[in-house]
């Protein structure tokens, strides 16, 4: 439990009302795997404006579970907001993804969903 995710600022926030910190928790699952998809698909087609849209929307969620990979998260946010033709954000990209891609899983095994 909690290896690719934190849940000491969810329970701060849920002053560690369990059931509201399965709320957030499906809430992630529902939101943030869908916004990486999101992002993929946009970085993968230059879409500078739905790169950073995606990016901007999944910040404070990947904040609050405190998933390690903020600041990367940021520089693709901003590869989309400055649209900056020409660099490869791939690396960071694929960074994020992982990171999300393991904090959902572990979170689905975590609380059951």
């Amino acid at each position: 439990m909690e290896q690719h995710y934190k849940l000491h600022r969810v329970s701060e926030l849920a002053d560690n009302d369990e059931d509201f910190i399965a709320a957030l928790a499906a809430a992630f699952l529902e939101e943030v795997p869908v916004d990486a998809d999101r992002l993929k698909k946009a970085v993968a087609e230059e879409d500078y404006f739905n790169a950073y849209q995606a990016a901007h929307k999944m910040k404070p969620t990947v904040d609050l579970f405190e998933l390690g990979v903020l600041d990367t998260l940021i520089e693709v946010q901003d590869w989309g907001k400055f649209e900056k033709r020409g660099l490869d954000i791939s690396n960071q990209l694929a960074v994020v993804l992982s990171a999300v891609e393991k904090a959902t899983a572990e979170i689905k095994s975590d609380f059951n969903l």
